[in-house]
């Protein structure tokens, strides 16, 4: 009797070990491809075009072109955001139970789909921000303006923006509630007479007469300060120099405010801040087979301006032009997906490129 209980025991142990080797070939089996990653575009070329039209409509963004920048002064920047793409597109993986593929046929990437994350990965987020104001006069940005952007984050990124309620049927279900938060953590200022920043990051360094960044691990840092050429603003990706870290938006452009007209609703921020959480422009600032490793938003060639109709259609599908992504007016941008949802919350996960910022 002893020999056969032992007799079964050993089997059991051999049943359990070889599921255990079983599982343990399965993992090691689901790989993550990174095939359609890439870092440098045709921004510059593409923003050259855009000024030289010089039309109203026509602003823009510039951080494509400030990664580009980045990219060719900084040589280990790729891997390092080839280390956060990868991260990123892991872990959510693991919590889809999915393979790393982005679900719409291109052969990588994005999110293994477009549906809500887990529960546990949906824990609300708080992102103090301190915001840098250069200004040419004191005061010329008010309290209340900085007070207003604060307020268009949190509705933003929280599905609060009303404008939803006018989404196309084809998109309701992607719509995202972000549950990330910003306080306003402090405001630094500086006078200067300088009329135009550029893009190369001066303002934030008070060896140029800007304001230095504040702790970004800690902190999302927001420079106000006129930029120039019909720029709306700039962020930096995750991985960027710690010293430039955050996002920059013209004076006009920043919060509520008059001056700014179509553009004067504070989604420049909301913008600049998703690339500041590591999303792409939703064209994936390519043609019709470069994505912006998210899958359930549409692919398309090139921005969308103005307030467009629905359906606009391009690489034979509708545009999400309302996408907070997207180049169009403030009042029509308004909305973020699940899987745009599900890139920004891998940052904050352990190991994840601003986990810091949620106490990870």
């Amino acid at each position: 009797m002893k020999k056969l209980i032992l007799g079964m025991a050993s089997f059991a142990l051999l049943l359990t070990a070889c599921e255990t080797t079983e599982n343990e070939s399965i993992q090691e089996q689901t790989t993550i491809d990174m095939s359609d990653f890439y870092v440098y575009t045709d921004a510059d070329v593409d923003e050259a075009a855009r000024a030289m039209q010089g039309k109203e409509n026509l602003k823009s963004c510039y951080t494509m072109v400030n990664l580009n920048r980045l990219l060719k002064e900084n040589p280990g920047l790729e891997k390092k955001m080839y280390n956060i793409e990868y991260h990123t597109r892991k872990f959510i993986a693991g919590k889809k139970g999915g393979n790393g593929g982005n679900g719409n046929g291109n052969g990588g990437g994005g999110n293994g789909g477009g549906s809500d994350p887990d529960p546990d990965f949906t824990d609300p987020v708080s992102i103090p921000v301190i915001v840098n104001i250069i200004e040419t006069s004191s005061g010329n940005v008010t309290t209340q303006q900085i007070n207003s952007q604060i307020a268009i984050l949190n509705q933003d990124y929280n599905n609060n923006n009303s404008n939803t309620n006018g989404i196309p049927s084809e998109f309701a279900n992607d719509v995202a509630d972000c549950s990330i938060s910003f306080t306003l953590a402090g405001v630094n200022r500086v006078v200067s007479n300088k009329s135009s920043w550029g893009t190369n990051d001066a303002m934030k360094y008070s060896s140029q007469g800007g304001i230095d960044v504040t702790d970004p691990s800690t902190y999302l840092n927001i420079w106000v300060c006129e930029i120039g050429g019909g720029i709306l603003g700039y962020a930096q990706f995750p991985g960027g120099p710690s010293a430039t870290d955050g996002v920059v938006i013209g004076t006009d452009y920043f919060g509520e405010t008059q001056a700014g007209g179509v553009y004067g609703h504070g989604r420049t921020a909301t913008h600049e801040v998703g690339h500041w959480l590591n999303l792409r422009h939703i064209w994936g600032d390519g043609r019709c087979k470069r994505d912006d490793f998210v899958a359930d938003t549409p692919s398309s060639d090139g921005p969308n301006y103005g307030c467009p109709t629905y359906p606009t259609v391009n690489c034979r599908s509708n545009d999400m032009t309302m996408n907070y992504m997207d180049y169009v007016y403030d009042d029509c941008m308004y909305m973020f997906t699940n899987g745009q949802n599900s890139r920004m919350r891998a940052l904050f996960t352990v190991g994840g490129a601003r986990a810091s910022l949620a106490g990870n």
